[in-house]
């Protein structure tokens, strides 16, 4: 019998298993978190450029909230279902836990091409979906973010479709309905940067921990959108050398090296998609994740890494700026091949330190300075390295396992100490 495709829910269900048997979980908490709170299907129709109306459908799945407000993103994507939006939900609640931030974990999407429709029809579908969420969502309730394939722009409507529902005396509480806006309505400074800047942040420390710098190391990229650019950008600033970037359109590999900046510059008016820039450089996709190099940055979707690639994969080093790209199956493989993975949960965590950032500056009224801001999200990512690595030398685990048992401890706790209503 053919094996079946396994899903981001399965591999999410099978790593918080594991871990919930590792710690030795409460029973009763358990059976809480094997499960999500709410699960919204919303079919909504919109009115396109040419007059006819299309019926979409949205999501938004909330998992838990024992530490505060649901947070999570919103993409456009052909994949999204709720499925994939209950897997995104759960690896939210771990990553807000692990960073210590008062939140619970949401996600959700359209799904949709966004390739397919005009600026004016997006703004329409956004508007709609916002409006037929209604208070399913809400500044202290459930706060979207930008995920694949939204944007700050995205945030904005969002956050002006909702105001206006409210009387008009009551609309500037409700800023920080989403977060990841731009900075002229509300943003803050630097959460462009953010999860990239995670993502190479993690990189350093790791090696720093180990007494090497990140000059001369070389680094692959899948996924050249905000994340894997900025990641990059940080990297190549402290001297380590971009060799090979793959997306849904191309996959480049240069020993020499690839510019940063250019390559942004070149993919920038092609909504990210890197096709073209180096056509003598291209190489087979399904050599990519064997390249020699030192870091490997799965920051496109999930499920990359699969059973049937992760042998090949020669980079010492995983840092996952994606949710999800490496499979249970293939992650039994890499550890047995002695490659460290820092896990998403803490990897890619700078996106929702930087949107609690904006959350509070909203919520308090206050405007924060770039520099300020940077400055706060190392403290916070490397407080937060830091205890992951006192966890994995004291148990002599995996970095993913210890991250999973601080972030579900945490919400234990909180459960123990509050007691289940009624």
């Amino acid at each position: 019998m053919a094996n079946k495709k396994e899903t981001m829910y399965d591999n999410v269900m099978k790593q918080y298993n594991k871990v919930a048997d590792y710690m030795d979980l409460d029973p009763n908490i358990r059976k809480i978190l094997s499960v999500t709170n709410n699960e919204i299907i919303i079919h909504f129709p919109v009115r396109m450029d040419n007059g006819d109306v299309e019926i979409f459908t949205g999501y938004r799945v909330q998992h838990n909230n024992a530490l505060g407000p649901y947070k999570g993103g919103l993409r456009y994507h052909a994949d999204v279902d709720v499925e994939a939006a209950k897997a995104l939900a759960i690896w939210m609640t771990w990553k807000t836990s692990l960073a210590g931030l008062p939140y619970g974990g949401a996600k959700g999407g359209i799904q949709l091409d966004p390739r397919k429709y005009s600026i004016t029809e997006l703004e329409r579908i956004t508007r709609r979906f916002t409006y037929a969420l209604g208070e399913n969502i809400g500044a202290e309730h459930d706060i979207p973010a930008p995920d694949v394939n939204t944007n700050a722009q995205t945030m904005a409507w969002i956050a002006d479709t909702y105001m206006s529902t409210k009387s008009p005396s009551e609309r500037s509480k409700h800023q920080h309905v989403v977060t990841g806006k731009p900075v002229g309505s509300g943003g803050l400074e630097g959460r462009d940067r953010a999860t990239g800047f995670g993502v190479y942040l993690t990189i350093r420390l790791y090696h720093e921990s180990r007494g090497e710098s990140l000059q001369g190391k070389t680094f692959i990229v899948q996924g050249f959108g905000n994340v894997g650019y900025w990641a990059s950008k940080f990297l190549e600033a402290d001297g380590a050398k971009l060799i090979a970037v793959q997306d849904a359109h191309a996959t480049i590999h240069d020993e020499a090296g690839f510019s940063v900046e250019d390559l942004f510059e070149h993919s920038k008016p092609r909504k990210n998609s890197i096709a073209g820039f180096a056509d003598d450089k291209e190489i087979d996709p399904k050599e990519f994740f064997g390249l020699e190099c030192d870091i490997l940055i799965p920051a496109a979707l999930g499920n990359q890494i699969t059973e049937e690639n992760a042998a090949n994969v020669k980079a010492p080093l995983i840092a996952e700026g994606a949710n999800g790209p490496t499979t249970d199956a293939a992650e039994k493989i890499l550890l047995e091949n002695g490659v460290t993975i820092i896990p998403d949960i803490l990897c890619n965590s700078g996106g929702v330190i930087g949107s609690y950032f904006e959350w509070l500056q909203n919520r308090n009224g206050e405007l924060w300075q770039l520099d300020e801001i940077m400055i706060r999200l190392e403290k916070k990512l490397t407080g937060v390295f830091k205890k992951v690595e006192n966890e994995v030398n004291e148990r002599q685990t995996d970095w993913r396992t210890a991250a999973y048992v601080l972030a579900i401890y945490r919400i234990e706790m909180a459960y123990k100490q509050r007691g289940i209503f009624p």
